[in-house]
């Protein structure tokens, strides 16, 4: 029974299922594979659910619990993928089609929400397909042949892309609703300004560059394990740079990649507001007030998008920081941590996952405009 229970919990973890290290946006932060399967530790730490106990190190204290998962956790998070598929797809690509087909929609902000809206189906159509894969043929795609390989280092790095492209693009939205603010005396025309065109294409330049160390660190790692051969795709450092990012890469995560837009709104918001109270009683103010209640509302949206990747991401780095700094794999109390950890990150993968295809659903509730273009 052990065994077996053993071979289903490898399952999981080998094909980069979908807490495995192979996916930024489902990144786990566990210890290296190859250093951790002879200990129950080393399960633990990669966050699979599992009822195995391996012979444990006499270094490692066993853990007393056991920590389970139904045989439908998999197929919970199949399902999930390919609702956030066909969502996902659907919404991002009319959001960009009503964008690219109404001139009066051709403007700065919405030029940044359709770079938004791009990256994520990018991520979309290329990513959740292999993880729905991997989650059902419980395989790494191609084993270690060289376009194994090629998807290995490719998928972390169209993961990571994505999210910098949205965090970027809401950080350069939160600076163009202060810039529309700080000159709202001039009425806005139709197209997308130059300014706004090298914003949107430095966005992609520099999401693209921050993601070369994942195409560099990760690698397909062919292992034995009782008499058994697996494969799995999974971030392998080769020099002491790779060592440091594989160090240091959950708090650069959070810092860059989660706290950075949430100040820049907080600071942009602020200034917006200030700026807004200072010029209240501007007669031009009330004769432009059709004009100024649009772009409220432009900020409004903009506003719900930081919102809505706060709440869809913070639990993920939550998780992240309290392994980091919490969890203990020689601490005999650690299985109290894991039954809320474990829990934690299951449902914050989905979430964090769920980030790529809500933003047309949010832009149809909160703007008027996109709104009436969707019908």
């Amino acid at each position: 029974m052990e065994a077996l229970c053993l071979r289903v919990s490898l399952l999981l973890l080998v094909p980069g299922f979908v807490l495995s290290d192979s996916s930024d946006r489902y990144d786990a932060n566990r210890s290296d594979l190859e250093n951790h399967l002879s200990t129950f530790s080393g399960i633990e730490s990669s966050l699979l659910l599992t009822t195995v106990q391996p012979p444990v190190s006499n270094q490692t204290v066993k853990c007393s619990q056991q920590t389970k998962i139904a045989e439908t956790f998999k197929y919970i998070n199949t399902v999930v993928s390919c609702a956030i598929f066909i969502v996902g797809m659907v919404g991002n690509a009319t959001l960009l089609r009503i964008i690219y087909q109404n001139k009066c929609m051709r403007n700065g902000p919405n030029a940044l929400i359709a770079s938004l809206a791009l990256g994520d189906l990018i991520y979309i159509v290329i990513d959740i397909p292999i993880i729905v894969y991997k989650l059902l043929a419980q395989k790494w795609p191609f084993g270690d042949t060289d376009f194994g390989q090629f998807l290995c280092k490719f998928l972390p790095f169209i993961q990571k892309a994505s999210v910098g492209i949205t965090v970027l693009n809401l950080c350069a939205l939160s600076v163009d609703r202060y810039r529309a603010v700080a000159s709202w005396s001039r009425v806005q025309g139709i197209g997308i300004p130059m300014i706004t065109a090298i914003e949107i294409f430095s966005i992609w330049l520099l999401s693209f560059i921050l993601a070369i160390p994942e195409a560099i660190g990760f690698a397909v790692v062919p292992f034995r394990y009782k008499d058994e051969s697996y494969v799995t795709c999974m971030l392998k450092p080769t020099n002491n740079f790779m060592l440091f990012y594989k160090d240091a890469k959950d708090w650069w995560l959070f810092g860059f990649y989660f706290c950075m837009p949430l100040m820049c709104t907080a600071i942009f918001y602020t200034l917006m507001t200030c700026e807004m109270l200072n010029r209240r009683n501007s007669n031009l103010r009330i004769a432009l007030s059709e004009h100024l209640k649009q772009r409220r509302e432009v900020a409004k949206t903009v506003f719900c998008l930081v919102v809505i990747f706060a709440l869809c991401w913070f639990p993920l780095h939550l998780s992240r920081i309290l392994k980091k700094m919490v969890y203990n794999e020689k601490d005999p109390s650690r299985c109290e941590l894991l039954s809320f950890l474990l829990p934690l990150d299951y449902i914050s993968i989905n979430l964090a996952t769920m980030n790529s295809c809500i933003n047309p659903i949010a832009l149809y509730f909160v703007s008027k405009k996109f709104k009436n273009c969707f019908q």
